[in-house]
């Protein structure tokens, strides 16, 4: 009898991952005591089997925003903008986490996520390295589990085949161009060529089940969500220059990594990292990141 979409995501969810990851995903949900509800790892670390020197990726579920934190700008920050986005060492090992709520992590898992960037990456391999209680691993487990659908339906009527690799393939392709991505161009296909029977048994899962919207207006829907996805990266980039510890040296990296250039940055725009984002913001449309 063929697996459920949940059932697929339910086992992968729970397979085994590095055991210095999982320390970290607890030690970080251990810095919000009153708030953490589940931790997620995911990214091209999942795969890696050395760690050292490498940046992990986590998403830190919440129960709200208020909980999570003391100061009341970054409550508004993470709510209006979502998610924040933080650095994170433990035993060695470096990683950034971005903070989500558990109803917003929900919505932007589904058809109703008004950008890519949260459903993009979790209809791809993670692991929830930690829970709360069973019913925050079931809520995480049940907002992944929409991922798929919420890629594929998108995909279906832009895709030339129904075939399940190639609305994936398809469906990466757009989610890219949706956002400011500094991969090298293939890699949104690259992704489901490392793993061509995860995706075939997840893809048909979600086909089976039923995709959750309709084909009318989806060239129309992908433009919003392009364009829509475009500024959003800016915005959270900037953001992020003034949240994240280091920030507007990670938003130096970020640009350098995409346009190919070696920006450096000055100690005017250390101390004032919010206009010192603003003027770096530029080098992304020459360097052609944003259309």
């Amino acid at each position: 009898m063929p697996q459920t979409l949940l059932s697929l995501v339910t086992a992968e969810l729970s397979a085994p991952a590095d055991p210095r990851a999982a320390a970290m995903a607890g030690a970080l949900a251990a810095r919000y005591p009153y708030a953490a509800r589940a931790v997620l790892f995911y990214g091209s670390c999942l795969r890696e089997q050395h760690l050292d020197g490498l940046m992990l990726d986590f998403y830190l579920i919440v129960s709200d925003y208020r909980l999570a934190y003391d100061k009341s700008w970054l409550r508004t920050a993470n709510r209006l903008i979502p998610p924040n986005v933080f650095p994170f060492e433990h035993n060695g090992l470096i990683a950034k986490y971005a903070v989500l709520s558990e109803a917003d992590f929900a919505r932007l898992n589904s058809i109703a996520a008004d950008n890519v960037s949260v459903w993009a990456r979790f209809a791809q391999p993670s692991r929830l390295l930690w829970a709360a209680d069973d019913i925050a691993r079931q809520r995480a487990i049940t907002a992944v589990a929409n991922a798929a659908p919420t890629l594929l339906s998108l995909a279906s009527p832009m895709s030339e085949t129904q075939d399940a690799l190639a609305l994936w393939k398809t469906g990466f392709t757009l989610t890219y161009n949706a956002e400011l991505r500094a991969e090298k161009k293939g890699r949104s296909l690259s992704i489901v060529d490392a793993d061509p029977d995860r995706y075939r048994r997840f893809g048909e899962a979600a086909l089976a089940q039923g995709l959750p919207l309709s084909p009318r207006d989806i060239m129309s829907r992908w433009r919003q969500l392009q364009r829509r996805g475009k500024w959003l990266s800016v915005v959270r980039l900037a953001k992020a220059s003034f949240t994240y510890a280091g920030g507007i040296d990670y938003l130096a990296w970020k640009i350098n990594r995409h346009a190919g250039t070696a920006i450096t940055i000055k100690p005017w725009q250390r101390r004032w990292p919010l206009i010192g984002a603003l003027t770096l913001l530029p080098r992304l449309f020459r360097g052609g990141a944003i259309r």
